[in-house]
């Protein structure tokens, strides 16, 4: 028999990017008396992920309950809060966590309106048919203009297809990072009018404890006494600590499982209890093996719940074995087997992630739902101790009826007046299409884009730089469109490193000269490395292990201290401008073809001297279009000079060659001589 469970709320909490989410969850636990009064509470206490810290971010969908006073009906009810991501490439959290909840409360920044990422996570609440407290949040700022945050949010609803009574929503005003809030403007000492709309308009579960159990799995943790820990509602029925249970996977299977620990949430803490019933959300401990989006049941009526639907990934780049000449220097686990254990170990928990076994058997391709989406699963596992390559990510593209499409997305830029221009020619080059165009209250212009992907990837850095780190973008995936063309990449050439060593101050400071470094003094690098971006087109070699030679005297000041200007921080967002697979591949396949046509010759007893070398790997390159020498003079003569002698000599010490022997090299460098005799210096 289904009844309403009145002293149990489960709401989450959903807005856009740094709306404050995280920031109004803490004053919900303050106010409820979660932490003792003396107690020193860090803030953003759900974001305890490291990334999420750093970042400014919620990455993870967190869970936290807290316990009120219900006058009306003289009980406690305890509210179950989910706090959710904003960010869209983490949409994936956001949709299995809206199966846990009855409704959700929706923050609006009251300065900056609704934004992409308010329209995705209120679009997946209204489809799930759940109804909305609308928050408008950050009264306190200088420039929050109410009633046109409300007016917005309210043709947002009306635009997304919200039924009537979901367009009906209560309004609460509040500022979070002080903990007041009010039916109007006028803000009271706190936040009981939140919890007051909170007890009213979110709807109670309505559940029947005696039909069998059924627990949708919506995250996975892991508790290093007790084993995997599965987090689910208890969508009917009861459930007991040591119960026999089915876990029943989306294959069909029916797998027996036992929920040996039971939990309910409690403020920040897990608590353990000997039974929960429908309409709670439960932690089960213990389990052998699970996946999100299974169900647990009753062995007896093993009945499925309906499959948690993710959209589905826009982005691939491929994880492989590390076969850098640094390999091996930081990470402690590097083999193909560690790879990929650890890649499908994150689809136990990343619903948006897909993995892919290639060819290859040192790599994988990883799809996720962003650039973003895909550099933290990057950074995490490098500072989990993984130790891997990537490539550049690309777009996964479709086939519709012969015609390729591409994903698109909908870019929300605001900027400075002054830098608009530059904004409008980056865009335009990427193959973006200006929606719309306005000035801001805050005295920015706001504009909208629809951009292919592969314009966007690795933009981010680029906006932030030409907008002198006052711009703000943020985007929302806006679908399949026909394929835009090529985009052109970054204008600029490379500074990569020409021999092994360790770089210098002497040789970093010749560098800077040439460009912007992404590297410091006494750091390792192999011949072939990016250690920096070029001023000009093209890329440029230098040697930035270069040692100043050694004398008695000091010729000026400058001698005694060289100051390098601080490096560049270069994050995978920012890297991703520089792997060019395109190259990359290209010079394999010249590098291949050149090496079976020299074992070739091997098999045929034809000897390669270096002057064969020298001929065939000129002829070679030519055949293939080439340049030789591509970016002749940007190097001295000198300087080639300098490190060919250096070179030689260490080869002639370490092979024991006395100084009137004659090899191929030296009767080659003659030749060359007597080809140009007169060489200019650049």
């Amino acid at each position: 028999m289904l009844v309403e469970r009145t002293d149990v709320r489960n709401i989450a909490i959903i807005a856009h990017v740094d709306h404050g989410k995280t920031t109004l969850v803490d004053s919900l636990l303050k106010q409820a008396h979660v932490f003792r009064s003396n107690q020193q509470v860090a803030e953003r206490v759900l974001d305890s992920n490291d990334l999420e810290r750093e970042r400014g971010i919620t990455i993870l969908a967190k869970n936290t309950a807290i316990s009120i006073y219900d006058a009306e009906r003289d009980q406690q009810v305890k509210i179950n809060i989910v706090d959710t991501p904003g960010h869209a490439d983490f949409g994936g959290e956001v949709e299995r966590v809206l199966n846990m909840v009855d409704g959700v409360l929706l923050l609006v920044d009251a300065a900056e309106g609704p934004m992409p990422q308010t329209r995705f996570v209120l679009w997946k609440a209204l489809e799930m048919g759940h109804r909305a407290v609308v928050v408008i949040n950050k009264l306190d700022r200088k420039n929050a203009d109410l009633n046109r945050a409300l007016n917005q949010t309210f043709d947002l609803f009306i635009e997304l297809g919200a039924t009537d009574e979901q367009a009906d929503f209560p309004v609460i005003y509040a500022v979070a990072t002080t903990g007041q809030a009010g039916l109007t403007p006028e803000l009271g000492p706190d936040l009981k009018p939140l919890f007051d709309t909170i007890l009213r308009q979110i709807p109670c579960p309505i559940v029947d404890a005696d039909a069998p159990l059924q627990i949708l799995v919506t995250t996975l943790d892991y508790d290093n006494y007790r084993g995997l820990t599965a987090v689910g509602r208890v969508s009917a029925g009861r459930v007991r600590a040591g119960q026999p249970i089915v876990r029943l996977t989306r294959d069909g299977r029916q797998l027996p499982e036992s929920a040996r620990y039971l939990y309910v949430h409690d403020g920040l803490q897990r608590v353990d209890v000997a039974s929960a019933e429908a309409g709670d959300i439960v932690a089960i401990a213990g389990l052998e093996e699970t996946a999100i989006g299974e169900t647990l049941a009753d062995p007896e009526f093993p009945v499925a719940l309906p499959v948690i639907k993710v959209e589905k990934p826009t982005v691939r780049m491929s994880f492989g074995v590390n076969t850098s000449p640094l390999a091996g220097r930081e990470g402690r686990w590097g083999t193909s087997r560690r790879l990929r254990e650890r890649l499908y170990e994150e689809l136990r928990h990343n619903v948006a992630l897909q993995v892919e076994d290639t060819d290859q058997a040192d790599t994988f391709v990883v799809s996720g739902r962003g650039e973003l989406h895909l550099a933290i699963l990057n950074e995490t596992m490098r500072r989990e101790g993984y130790e891997f390559q990537v490539s550049r990510p690309t777009v996964i593209l479709q086939e519709r009826d012969g015609e390729t499409l591409e994903p698109y997305e909908e870019v929300h830029v605001q900027t400075p007046p002054d830098t608009v221009g530059a904004v409008v020619e980056m865009l335009g080059k990427r193959r973006g299409e200006m929606v719309h165009m306005a000035d801001s209250s805050n005295g920015t212009v706001t504009m909208v884009y629809r951009v292919p992907i592969r314009g966007l990837l690795g933009f981010r850095y680029q906006f932030l730089t030409a907008t002198h780190g006052m711009g703000i973008i943020n985007s929302l995936f806006a679908g399949y469109s026909p394929f835009a063309g090529p985009i052109n990449g970054r204008s600029r050439g490379s500074l990569v490193a020409w021999e092994p060593g360790v770089t210098t101050t002497f040789g970093l400071k010749n560098a800077e000269e040439r460009g912007s470094l992404f590297i410091g003094p006494g750091t390792e690098v192999y011949e072939g490395m990016v250690v920096g971006e070029h001023q000009r087109p093209g890329d440029l070699g230098i040697n930035v292990c270069k040692a100043k030679h050694l004398t008695n005297m000091r010729n000026s000041i400058q001698d005694i201290e060289v100051r390098l200007t601080t490096p560049q921080d270069m994050s995978l967002d920012k890297c991703i401008e520089y792997l060019n697979e395109d190259e990359l591949k290209q010079l394999n396949n010249i590098v291949e073809q050149y090496l079976a046509f020299a074992e070739s010759q091997a098999l045929r007893k034809k000897p390669m001297r270096m002057l064969d070398w020298i001929d065939k790997l000129h002829g070679f390159l030519t055949l293939n279009e080439r340049d030789v020498l591509e970016g002749l003079g940007h190097l001295s003569k000198e300087e080639a000079d300098d490190l060919a002698l250096r070179e030689h000599t260490k080869y002639r010490v370490a092979n024991r060659i006395g100084p009137d022997h004659e090899s191929d090299f030296d009767k080659a460098v003659k030749r060359l001589k007597g080809k140009n005799p007169k060489e200019p210096s650049a």
